[in-house]
C-alpha cells in the first residue's frame, strides 16, 4: 500500500503527485521528510488520498491547495459553475436533468444541452 503527497508551487498549485511506502508515513510529516530527502530538496508536500478521503477531493496536477478549507480544487471547468463550499466541487448553475437522457453543458446558454445518443 502506499500514501500520496501532492507537490505545491508557490501558488499551492499542485505540480506533481508522488506516492510513498506506507511502511515509511507514519505520520504527514514523516512523507514529506522522505520526499524532501529523496529528492533532495524543501519543497511543500500535501497528502492526498486516491479516492478524495482526505481533504475533500483527491489532488491532480492543476488543483489548487486551499488551507483554509483543507481541500484540493480542480480548475474551474466553466466560468459560471460556482464552488460548492462543503464539497469544494464545482457546481452548475442550473442542476442537470435526471430524466435518464445524454446532456452536455453549454456554458453560452447557461443550460444543459440534450445530445443525440448516435453522436457517440
Amino acid at each position: 500500500m502506499t500514501k500520496y503527497f501532492a507537490k505545491l508551487d508557490s501558488d499551492n498549485k499542485v505540480i506533481k503527485i508522488s506516492s510513498v511506502a506506507d511502511s515509511i508515513v507514519t505520520t504527514e510529516q514523516a512523507g514529506i521528510d522522505f520526499l524532501n530527502t529523496h529528492f533532495k530538496t524543501n519543497d511543500v508536500w500535501v497528502q492526498t488520498s486516491k479516492h478524495g478521503t482526505i481533504r475533500k477531493n483527491s489532488a491532480g496536477v492543476g488543483y489548487t491547495y486551499d488551507s483554509g478549507r483543507d481541500a484540493f480544487i480542480a480548475p474551474q471547468p466553466h466560468a459560471t459553475w460556482v464552488l460548492d463550499e462543503e464539497t469544494c466541487r464545482w457546481i452548475t448553475p442550473v442542476s442537470k436533468p435526471t430524466d435518464g437522457k445524454g446532456y452536455v453543458w453549454n456554458e453560452e446558454t447557461v443550460a444543459w444541452d440534450e445530445t443525440d445518443p448516435s453522436d457517440f
